[in-house]
């Protein structure tokens, strides 16, 4: 069988440019080698169970028959309770044509086409991503063929949040996708963007979902980022997300991860110029045995910059939660401020989390903190809610609900919050 690295017809291969930057994917790729136990990176997180030889690697070939819009927003089980958005659909990693009506301002563009049609594309492409430091990264630049260019014009802003929809069915087939997302908002735009991943196979389907995001905020942009991955019992999922800020430009991210049986969310973000902005936090919630691994590294590259962090799990079973965050504090990015925590829960004795919190610091005047703690459930709220005739069983769900809506609160959308909510609520403590 061929592996993740299989030789297969992309589009755009007549364009020279493109062509070469996905040979230097796939030499990156071969250069590191799949992430092993040696790999600093990757020592908490062993993905090697992704490294396996019978994954069909899905170009859209086969995706011919797409389902109508309608016939999409009517499957209750797959996409409600969505948020009122844009919609943006992906079927096994193919794009769907089967998109909502945008405002004016608003451009979306399967990558492939924008690629063909947009010249400005070819000076952003690929120019966040560090093909020798992100081996999946670099797998994605090889496949690099399907996803969207997302455009923000000048001084627009959204009402409703753009909604990229990933649906996975991948029935007998092992499937191996790679989505590329390019995403770019002009000077004084603001929009929110959805990223939700979700499967209506049989629950222990295999396949792989390989995902990068290049995001460009100009002067005094700001963009809402959210994320739910809920992906299928034995899936992979691994995703790179890379934010290169401009002055006063703000990014506020949220991820929540509970599904996969091994699943990394990764967050770079660039603070390149003098009061720019970033909020990256996070939770998950898993049991069974999967890892889930949620990873960041803040760079403040100029004075004035401002980073917090807040990152909460919660793990039973045999499963295995790994936080690794990084802020990084440039020679002479003065009077910056970078704050970093990450709390864990555990439910089982056989339960594992494994942080690694970092700060490197080469200037002066600066305020910066980082930590990372870990317990379990508090016996005495458990006896007290119990002695008031609350079951064990309802009290240790209200106490872990309570624990995860300390981070979901900072969602500022209502009806995002009020979704995401539902999601971590529903296997909280199971």
């Amino acid at each position: 069988m061929a592996g993740l690295i299989q030789k297969t017809e992309l589009m755009g291969e007549e364009i020279p440019w493109l062509s070469t930057l996905r040979k230097q994917g796939l030499e990156a790729y071969q250069k590191q080698g799949f992430p092993g136990a040696k790999t600093e990176a990757w020592k908490y997180t062993k993905p090697r169970a992704l490294n396996a030889d019978d994954y069909v690697v899905n170009t859209g070939k086969k995706q011919t028959d797409f389902p109508s819009k309608e016939k999409i927003e009517g499957k209750a089980d797959v996409f409600e309770p969505l948020p009122e958005g844009y919609g943006i659909y992906f079927e096994n990693g193919i794009f769907n044509p089967a998109a909502s009506d945008l405002p004016q301002g608003v451009e979306v563009l399967p990558l492939i086409e924008a690629v063909m049609l947009r010249g400005e594309v070819k000076d952003r492409l690929g120019k966040l991503v560090d093909l020798e430091r992100h081996p999946f990264a670099a797998l994605n630049t090889y496949y690099l063929q399907e996803g969207v260019y997302i455009r923000i014009e000048k001084n627009v802003t959204l009402k409703k949040p753009l909604i990229i929809i990933n649906h996975t069915a991948a029935g007998r087939e092992n499937l191996f996708f790679n989505l590329r997302n390019l995403i770019v908002l002009e000077e004084g735009a603001a929009a929110g963007l959805i990223e939700y991943y979700h499967y209506s196979s049989e629950v222990k389907s295999r396949y792989f979902c390989n995902v990068v995001n290049e995001v460009f905020l100009e002067k005094n942009s700001a963009l809402r980022h959210y994320k739910l991955q809920n992906e299928a019992f034995k899936a992979g999922h691994m995703a790179l997300t890379i934010v290169e800020e401009k002055s006063g430009a703000s990014y506020e991210g949220f991820c929540l991860q509970k599904g996969a049986d091994i699943a990394r969310n990764e967050t770079r973000v660039l603070l390149t110029e003098e009061q720019a902005r970033a909020e990256v936090n996070a939770a998950y919630v898993m049991n069974g045995w999967a890892t889930l691994d949620t990873t960041t590294d803040i760079e403040h590259l100029a004075p004035c910059t401002f980073s917090e962090q807040l990152v909460k799990g919660v793990v039973g079973g045999d499963a295995k939660g790994v936080f690794q965050g990084k802020i990084r504090i440039a020679p002479h990015a003065v009077k910056t401020e970078g704050r970093q925590l990450h709390k864990a829960l555990l439910l089982s004795d056989t339960a594992e989390i494994d942080a690694k919190p970092e700060l490197e610091i080469f200037a002066d005047d600066v305020k910066c903190s980082h930590g990372a703690a870990s317990g379990e459930l508090d016996e005495e709220q458990l006896f007290y809610m119990q002695s008031r005739g609350i079951g064990r069983e309802e009290a240790k769900h209200l106490l872990i609900e309570a624990y995860l809506n300390d981070v979901i609160s900072k969602i500022r959308d209502e009806n995002i919050r009020r979704w995401i909510t539902s999601y971590a609520h529903s296997s909280a403590g199971e």
